[in-house]
């Protein structure tokens, strides 16, 4: 009984308790339950008292008939929860859903219910038939001894479950008959992919759940470095909330834990525990001392005449303050964002006309979307298959008819061959129907293309998301939190309780999707980690947490089936970029119209296109020369390099590049350049070790080729980035402007029915937060369609033309990039004001480059006062008279980029390593609490305070001359944190990712709907019109002058047929 009651989760939940002023905690000896009489006990006004093995629950019941105190848990109702039958009973009664079951007594004097038949694979019980596998669970809950019976087809034998005892929770028997002595209940299996959800209550209001690895799984407890047995805290939905609360009210239980089984697609109870308390979790100690302690005070102050008010906690109603100086309450939080650091992405493209690719192309279902994703291992080893099959014929007959290149084809079967086995993660094959055959990249390829239909083959290899960027994802989820209000108190050393209270509320509506790329999938599970607090492998985070996006195009894009247009825009750069000669004036127009300062000034580093690529060229050249010294040097032999790579997987990957870089012609294959900046990046950062010559120059110089063609790629005219950003991402559009709607609701929300909202403070309102994580592609075309879309007009708005500027200036959309979007409601305003809603738009061009200090572009803080509040608070005088009995406002005068000119630095635990990392990362965003003062939402008057000392006015940026030419930005300064060896692959560098910059704070609903409206019903025919027309003028002007009067014809009339047709 002692145990229980000595117990760390006991002892840490009683000493929070203790702080309570009124409330002190008298643990009766053991000696005295057992021996005295109740009379002798001690007195108590609030009793705490829950049945264990020996414990004399007789006894409890008598003491609160005699002394009346405040139960905690009812007593009466225990006698019942040691009883399967009754429990299931109430379950049923409550209209709780459970697995179907039929309750076996072997009662003498009930007879009827003890008819039991049994057959080879099912049993029945009271005319009630279970198939195997079935489960066989004693009436008495303290008997944990529980059969799993399996059917012949699967083994037979049976799985027998017990009270854990060391690593060991259950055995494989073979014995295959049910058990012929004492009362059981049968009922059906689920299968739950290995897992339980266990959940615990502190009254209706509060749950915490965790998932375990199932104990029928194969009986192995698995267990962390401090023996806990390991276990993932997880999401309740609105449906598992609902049934936690009628559990707790049902068996009169406040302090309560229940098993949940989640099986397809529904959520069933299987067993109620009565007192339980989660294991090891500060946050859940503080949050079930604080929910007692105000349970008793509430009930126990007006006997005893205490004044006592529950205090109304900044995280209770997420209200924050907005740029414009107004009390707004937080709605809606959306962020798009790009996965982590990767592996370097690899890619062939092959044109295929054999049958057999045409007949797999069949079996599998391309000519129904005449696009086909082979990922699974049965697919890959068909298409090595036939690959293995015309080489070898190729061998054979030197002349035969197989158009498919030999060095390509050996090539795929290399690939596929790698490893030794398929997993369908780092391997995928692309097919793609081509009724005409593979269209000219450009004006000079060869005429000898043949006609007729044809498949391009894209094989893809490599890009897993690596440790440096599963820490990324998971440092910025634990940033991103403290965007919400509230949150005193840390726990763990963590800030941003105000989101994880939120959430254990009821109040957050979570949702978090990623395209179906197992890097994004897995820096989605990653960043949710960060983001409530979670623990343990991503592996079940991404299963319970993770919703696949692919079904309707939503976040997945078919990269290599390109729009006409972003084929002529890629034919374009193609041949802009081929020319030997310094850039001219007409050359900078054709290639940045838009006059970005960045392609600009990458255009000027290059200089002379050709040459910059020779002398790329040369410098790949030089790398693979380097390597394969290394290789002959035997110190090398077994050098292995980040993720597990070795040297010659690493001169694979540039002798490649290498070859493809350099066409047959002399001439430059520009879409290689992306891959090489790929490359010498993740070698930059990753192998520095090595040290090889000219690594940082050749770094530099791809880098500056790359800030034009992967930008340009989506587009060089604003209409036609337009164009392409519509076809990548309208699905994606037209969901955010669903989420920005309120009137938009989920079924699934996660917030209490109405009709069970009793005792929840403001059960009506809830924060909706929607993540998606997706690739590059996205990202560009997500940013573009705000930047000229028309969603502002920069002439009439000083801070969207900042905004611009910044933009403008941004080389790169790196590794998690974050587009957010952030909703608040004024709820003193009119429901139909315009001035109801408040809209902020929120960017980050993600991780911190290798050379990023001196180019970095300074934005203008996250969440800035508005220029309007600004004129108003002018004459408000010092700010230390906010600190009274006000609540906290945004009374700020400048700029709040202040917050961030030193980085937060902060040890954490990740297993059995400690990983520092100086994240600079939204210092300016992390809640009052962590900074040791009392808040409910950043950016408020501490800071403000502080920076009002050292200037009066705000600093501005309005020329775009100023914004590049400003000094190196310190408050970005680099921060990297060294992996040990024991707790990653090798040693690398982990960049920290830039903070959020705010390009507008003060726009409204209706001004954002609107512009959502115009992009989602008219996404290119507008701009599609204007685009056709101005292309022929771009077409003709390649054209020599006495052929451009007949071309110009003949291209109106092709161009406006596309139009029409």
């Amino acid at each position: 009984m002692m145990k229980k009651s000595n117990s760390k989760p006991m002892t840490q939940i009683m000493e929070r308790l203790c702080k309570f002023e009124y409330i002190s905690v008298v643990i009766f000896p053991e000696d005295v339950i057992l021996n005295e009489p109740v009379e002798k006990w001690p007195v108590c006004d609030c009793l705490v008292s829950f049945h264990s093995k020996g414990f004399p629950l007789d006894k409890a019941v008598s003491y609160a008939k005699l002394r009346n105190p405040l139960l905690i848990n009812d007593l009466n109702m225990q006698y019942f929860i040691q009883d399967r039958r009754e429990v299931y009973r109430i379950l049923q009664e409550e209209g709780i859903d459970l697995p179907r079951y039929a309750v076996l007594n072997r009662d003498p004097d009930r007879p009827e219910e003890c008819n039991l038949v049994e057959g080879e694979d099912h049993v029945e019980v009271n005319g009630e038939v279970f198939h195997k596998p079935f489960v066989e669970k004693p009436v008495s809950a303290e008997d944990h001894n529980v059969y799993i019976y399996y059917p012949t087809s699967a083994g037979g034998g049976s799985q027998r479950l017990f009270r854990k005892i060391g690593s060991r929770s259950s055995v494989y028997s073979p014995e295959s008959t049910v058990r012929k002595t004492g009362s059981y209940i049968y009922e059906e299996f689920m299968p739950t992919d290995g897992t339980d959800v266990k959940v615990y209550t502190v009254g209706p209001d509060y749950a915490h759940a965790e998932a375990r690895k199932s104990p029928a799984l194969d009986g192995k407890v698995e267990r962390d470095s401090e023996g806990k047995e390991i276990r993932y805290p997880v999401m309740l939905t609105a449906m598992e909330k609902l049934v936690a609360r009628k559990v707790c009210l049902a068996f009169k239980q406040t302090v309560c834990g229940f098993d949940l089984l989640r099986a397809n697609g529904h959520s069933f109870v299987c067993d109620v525990n009565g007192f339980s308390f989660v294991k090891n979790s500060m946050k859940y100690y503080d949050d079930c001392a604080k929910v007692l302690g105000n349970m008793i005070m509430r009930e126990l102050a007006p006997q005893f005449h205490i004044p006592w008010s529950i205090p109304m906690e900044a995280e209770d109603i997420p209200i924050v303050p907005t740029t414009s100086g107004t009390m707004m309450e937080l709605r809606c939080v959306i962020a798009v964002i790009r996965h982590g650091d990767r592996t370097p992405k690899q890619k062939m493209k092959m044109e295929v006309r054999n049958a057999l690719f045409f007949d797999l192309f069949e079996k599998y279902g391309g000519y129904k979307t005449g696009k086909l994703k082979l990922k699974k291992p049965k697919q890959l080893q068909e298409v090595l298959d036939i690959a293995r099959q015309l080489l070898a014929e190729l061998g054979q007959h030197n002349d035969c008819e197989i158009e498919e290149k030999k060095s390509k084809l050996e090539q795929l079967k290399t690939v596929l061959e790698m490893y030794g086995h398929f997993s369908g993660i780092n391997r995928k094959v692309q097919l793609t129907y081509l009724p005409n055959g593979q269209p000219k990249a450009s004006s000079e390829e060869e005429d000898s293309l043949k006609e007729g239909p044809s498949l391009l083959l894209v094989l893809k290899w490599g890009g897993e998301l690596t440790p440096a960027g599963r820490v990324q994802a998971e440092e910025l989820g634990r940033a991103f939190r403290c965007m919400y209000p509230g949150g005193q108190g840390d726990y763990a050393g963590f800030p941003g309780c105000g989101l994880l209270r939120l959430h254990s509320t009821y109040r957050h509506d979570l949702k978090i999707y990623a395209s179906d790329e197992g890097r994004v999938q897995m820096t989605a599970a990653a960043f949710a980690k960060g983001l409530l607090a979670l623990e343990g492998e991503l592996t079940p985070i991404l299963v319970q947490m993770v919703k696949s996006a692919n079904m309707n195009g939503l976040l997945d894009s078919d990269s290599d089936s390109l729009t006409d247009c972003q084929q002529r825009v890629k034919a374009r750069l193609h041949e802009i970029m081929q020319k030997n000669q310094d850039f001219t004036e007409e050359a900078y127009q054709k290639l940045a119209p838009t006059g970005s300062p960045s392609l600009v000034n990458s255009m000027k580093i290059i200089g002379n296109p050709v040459k910059t690529c020779d002398q790329v060229y040369a410098l790949i050249q030089s790398l693979t020369c380097q390597i394969r010294k290394r290789l002959e040097d035997p110190k090398s032999a077994n050098l292995q390099l980040y993720h597990s790579e070795t040297l010659e997987l690493m001169l694979q990957r540039w002798s490649k590049l290498e070859r493809d870089f350099r066409m047959k012609s002399g001439r430059y294959d520009i879409s290689k350049i992306p891959d090489i900046y790929d490359c010498v990046k993740y070698d930059t950062q990753h192998n520095s070790s090595l040290s090889l010559d000219n690594m940082l120059e050749l770094f530099r110089l791809s880098r500056a080729l790359a800030d034009i063609i992967i930008p340009q790629e989506y587009g060089i005219s604003k209409l036609e980035k337009l164009d392409i950003a519509s076809a990548y991402c309208l699905p994606l559009i037209k969901k955010i402007q669903l989420d920005l709607q309120r009137t938009h609701e989920d079924e699934a929300v996660n917030k209490l029915h109405p009709l069970y909202s009793r005792g929840v403070m403001s059960p009506g309102r809830h924060v909706r937060t929607r993540l998606y994580f997706t690739s590059e592609s996205h990202v560009h075309s997500l940013l573009s369609i705000f930047r000229y879309g028309g969603l502002l007009n920069e002439e009439k708005d000083e801070q969207w033309k900042q905004a611009m500027d910044y933009l403008s200036a941004v080389t790169e959309l790196n590794y998690m990039t974050q587009i957010v979007i952030m909703l608040y409601e004024d709820n003193n305003k009119d429901p139909s004001s315009e001035e109801r809603f408040h809209v902020e738009l929120h960017f980050s061009p993600g991780v911190k480059g290798c050379q990023d200090d001196e180019n970095a572009p300074m934005g203008f803080g996250f969440r800035p006062a508005s220029v309007e509040n600004q004129e108003k608070q002018e004459d408000l005088g010092s700010l230390e008279d906010l600190s009274k009995d006000e609540p906290d406002r945004a009374i700020l005068t400048e700029p709040l980029s202040i917050h961030r000119k030193s980085p937060l630095i902060r040890s954490r635990k990740a297993g059995s390593m400690e990983v520092l990392l100086f994240s600079s990362l939204f210092t300016g965003l992390f809640s009052a609490s962590f900074r040791g003062v009392s808040s409910s939402a950043p950016n408020l008057r501490e800071l403000a305070r502080a920076q009002r000392k050292k200037t009066t006015s705000p600093r501005r940026w309005s020329k775009r001359d100023e914004l590049l030419s400003m000094p190196a930005v310190k408050r970005f300064s680099v921060s990297y944190a060294r992996h040990p060896s024991n707790g990653f692959e090798g040693c690398s560098m982990v960049p920290s990712i830039y903070p959020l910059e705010t390009l507008h704070n003060s726009l409204s609903l209706k001004q954002v709907d609107e512009f959502l409206n115009k992009v989602n019903k008219h996404p290119t025919h507008t701009c599609r019109t204007c685009f056709l027309f101005w292309k022929i003028f771009c077409v003709v002007d390649f054209i020599p002058s006495p052929l451009r009067v007949i071309c110009f014809e003949f291209k109106v009339l092709a161009l406006l047929k596309e139009l029409l047709g």
